[in-house]
């Protein structure tokens, strides 16, 4: 008797990398841990600009070659919204449009679908599962705590009456300490705002998913997961199951860099293998990160003043081909022009105590590197998780989406990173005495408790993938529960 075809997990990711990759990594952990087996589908849409379709089509080609029962469908084409009035508006619509091929796609699959996996802003689709009977998961990429705020801000939306950008004094989100409007995400600080609408749209989507799988740990976050589960995070309806699963993060070709005496070290960490331990500022703020030459002058005058060792990833603004102005709201930060960007005679100054480095850097290998000693981000999930992962402390500097969250919690739940008071009304401005500041406390005595506490977390990420571990277990529970509902499509 032929043996039953293996189930399939149906992917549908948003294009960027920090949405696709770690969605991809948690369901690869499927099938790396053996037992039980699946295959991937993973959807691939066309994405709305050149330089994210070119970033994409090179995860397709590394996975491809993965040797990994890993299978791509590519979704048709379709025209993006042309009166979108922002980017998560923008981004939550072209993927809505999508949903009558995803409902194609899934119909066709020539074996049992164990669940469709939906990004965050696909979680509408959740009713094209239920069309088709099969199950439903969500896939939250970002923290525990904008879960349980998504989940949470129907409730804000009626007992808040003014915009939150309005009110006079802190909210409550549960699970987490009282959070000051400021800190609030970009997409939701004004209600009048058709990204709050979406935000709105999306919370009440996850709750009708049959789980949502979360790229974080019980150990980290335990506040915000504790209020989902037991229901504190929309009263009177219990939610879908979670399965944090994390921290999932694609070490592998760092790793086997580090470890291989045929490639020499990338410049960056070469030069920090001539830096004492735990000596080094690293300054990096992910794929979207720029500034103006206005900051960059203050970033200059901090840097120099604090006397600290740093390493800074300096990127120069987008051009015309790389994404500025995006429909999809995305910046593509070009190589810089360090004699233009910097003020003269500061590499000469700094010479031997810092780098400034103006392209891409291997950030996980930088973060790996005993010499780094404090971490100054965007505050973007994955590089959260990627500084956590080392025990690298961090001065979270949110520059766009639900960084601003993440930074309030990483300072005032989680205790591993040093406050950066940004101006989000200049545009996420910070003057140099305040970086100046920042850095000193990051890398000094006053940042102790930080490095103690990022120190712990370490140890936390890494208990709870071990086999046994909390982020094992879920994954465990995930992987029963799938096949448990694993259906052929219903049309």
């Amino acid at each position: 008797m032929a043996a039953p075809p293996t189930p399939t997990l149906v992917l549908l990711p948003e294009w960027g990398a920090g949405h696709l990759m770690s969605m991809l990594e948690s369901c690869k952990r499927l099938l790396l841990r053996g037992g039980r087996a699946f295959s991937i589908t993973l959807l691939v849409m066309r994405p709305p600009t050149a330089q994210a379709t070119s970033q994409v089509e090179e995860h397709v080609r590394r996975e491809a070659a993965s040797g990994l029962d890993i299978r791509f469908h590519r979704l048709p084409a379709v025209d993006p919204p042309a009166d979108a009035a922002g980017v998560e508006d923008f981004i939550a619509r072209y993927i809505q449009l999508h949903a009558p091929h995803v409902r194609d796609a899934v119909a066709g699959m020539p074996c049992p679908v164990a669940a469709l996996v939906l990004d965050l802003f696909a979680a509408p689709m959740v009713d094209v599962a239920r069309g088709l009977g099969v199950p439903s998961y969500v896939f939250m990429s970002s923290t525990g705590a904008m879960l349980a705020l998504m989940l949470h801000l129907p409730v804000l939306h009626r007992v808040v009456t003014v915009g939150f950008d309005e009110l006079d004094g802190e909210l409550h989100v549960p699970g987490l300490p009282p959070v000051p409007p400021e800190c609030l995400p970009c997409p939701v600080v004004d209600k009048k705002s058709p990204n709050y609408t979406w935000f709105l749209r999306l919370g009440g989507s996850f709750m009708d998913a049959t789980g949502i799988i979360a790229n974080t740990a019980d150990g980290l976050e335990p506040g915000p997961l504790a209020a989902v589960a037991d229901g504190r995070a929309v009263p009177g309806r219990p939610a879908p199951p979670v399965y944090p699963v994390g921290p999932v993060l694609s070490l592998g070709s760092s790793a086997s860099k580090k470890d291989s005496s045929s490639e020499p070290p990338h410049q960056c960490v070469a030069w920090l293998d001539a830096q004492p331990p735990a000596s080094v500022a690293f300054l990096c703020f992910g794929s979207m990160g720029w500034f103006e030459p206005a900051q960059v002058v203050e970033i200059t005058a901090a840097l120099e003043r604090c006397g600290h060792r740093f390493l800074w990833v300096l990127r120069g603004p987008p051009s015309s081909k790389s994404g500025a102005g995006a429909p999809d709201g995305s910046e593509h930060p070009t190589d810089a022009s360090l004699e233009e960007l910097l003020p003269e005679g500061f590499l000469r100054r700094t010479e031997g105590k810092g780098l400034v480095w103006p392209t891409w850097a291997p950030q996980k290998e930088i973060l790996a590197h005993p010499a780094v000693g404090g971490f100054v981000t965007h505050g973007g999930w994955n590089s959260v998780l990627e500084s956590l992962w080392h025990g690298i402390p961090m001065a979270p500097w949110p520059l766009y989406a639900e960084q601003h969250l993440n930074a309030f919690e990483l300072v005032a739940d989680m205790g591993v990173a040093v406050p950066l008071k940004v101006d989000r009304k200049r545009d996420n401005f910070v003057e140099a005495a305040e970086l100046e500041r920042a850095v000193r406390c990051l890398m000094g005595e006053e940042g102790r408790k930080a490095r103690e506490k990022a120190a712990e977390m370490r140890d936390v990420c890494r208990k709870a993938v071990e086999k046994g571990g909390s982020s094992d277990a879920a994954l465990q529970r995930l992987s029963e529960a799938l096949h448990d509902g694993a259906v052929p499509p219903t049309i």
